[in-house]
């Protein structure tokens, strides 16, 4: 297996896309990841959601194209797609987490990014990263569900 993740940030093509909405789609995506072997997460703010899929490199890929074609997303841009030693989200074939703006911004590096009024949707490689690292480890893990 050529273990990997991929990153990205997208906006929903609704205008009044809530959360109850998103867990719903979540939980029918579920058994599907489950059964490529794809973990990971996803974080909805404002509309905008920064996802990561773990897994075998050609299936993530595979699902990020299907996910680019996807009418429900616009402004889909993939910031990160590397190999990983192990999987940061083995738990669950997608997490989810609601958190707002003003939250987020409590994560150490992207208090200024936030605070600038940015978007998940200007986010780069390097605060990607960031906030992966504060979802895989700490307090923001358990914001998770």
């Amino acid at each position: 297996m050529d273990l990997s993740h991929l990153i990205y940030v997208s906006a929903s093509t609704e205008r009044k896309l809530g959360i109850e909405e998103v867990k719903k789609f979540v939980n029918g995506c579920r058994p599907a990841n489950e059964s490529i072997d794809v973990t990971g997460m996803l974080i909805f703010i404002d509309g905008a959601f920064f996802q990561v899929l773990e897994g075998d490199r050609p299936v993530i890929e595979a699902l990020f194209e299907k996910i680019s074609m996807d009418k429900r997303h616009r402004r889909v841009t993939k910031l990160v797609a590397e190999p990983i030693p192990e999987r940061e989200f083995s738990e669950w074939s997608m997490g989810l987490s609601h958190l707002s703006s003003s939250e987020i911004a409590k994560i150490p590096g992207l208090k200024s990014f936030f605070a600038n009024g940015n978007s998940l949707l200007e986010m780069e490689e390097g605060r990607a990263k960031e906030l992966l690292s504060a979802f895989s480890a700490g307090k923001w893990r358990s914001a998770l569900n």
